[in-house]
């Protein structure tokens, strides 16, 4: 992830903004594809106060801390940003149903030469635009994503192309 820290009513030393890079790089651990992170840090009489922005797919992860220290504000930060990551990851994972049966390994497959079901997912449709499709399809770390259009109530299926595009698959009757 790349930051951007700069400083406002003070100087940002080196120092302070490897402390910055370090703690807003554990975020990676939950998320691939958080983008640049924008980090203000500034000093309001003796009150040291930082804010972060990260836009991620067209949602922004916000987090802003005022304390009597520089580093408490940003280990602060880092947790309330943790938090909000965790929160709207677990909204996406709740509305998935666990997998009813585990079917037969692979081998089957081989074995007698013909295609077989081994698993069936079932999960709740919530109507959404293609774009909230991709993000989910992103946090969840799949190639494709199914859901309902909101604008034409049909299920259409989003997908990761391999030069890092995406593509969207409409049924036509």
């Amino acid at each position: 992830m790349m930051v951007q820290v700069r400083g406002k009513n003070m100087e940002v030393t080196a120092a302070l903004k490897e402390y910055v890079e370090k703690r807003l790089g554990k975020l990676d651990k939950y998320l691939d594809n958080l983008g640049e992170a924008q980090v203000t840090l500034a000093v309001e009489k003796e009150t040291h106060r930082i804010e972060v922005t990260i836009p991620i797919n067209g949602m922004i992860l916000r987090g802003e801390e005022s304390t009597g220290d520089m580093y408490t504000s940003i280990d602060q930060v880092v947790e309330k940003l943790e938090k909000q990551i965790e929160k709207y990851k677990g909204r996406l994972l709740k509305r998935f149903v666990k997998p009813v049966g585990e079917g037969r390994n692979a081998a089957a497959y081989a074995d007698n030469n013909e295609p077989e079901v081994v698993r069936t997912k079932k999960f709740a449709f919530k109507p959404m635009a293609v774009e909230e499709a991709v993000l989910q399809m992103n946090l969840l770390g799949h190639n494709f994503f199914v859901f309902s259009n909101a604008e034409t109530e049909q299920v259409n299926v989003v997908y990761k192309r391999k030069r890092g595009n995406y593509g969207l698959i409409e049924p036509t009757f």
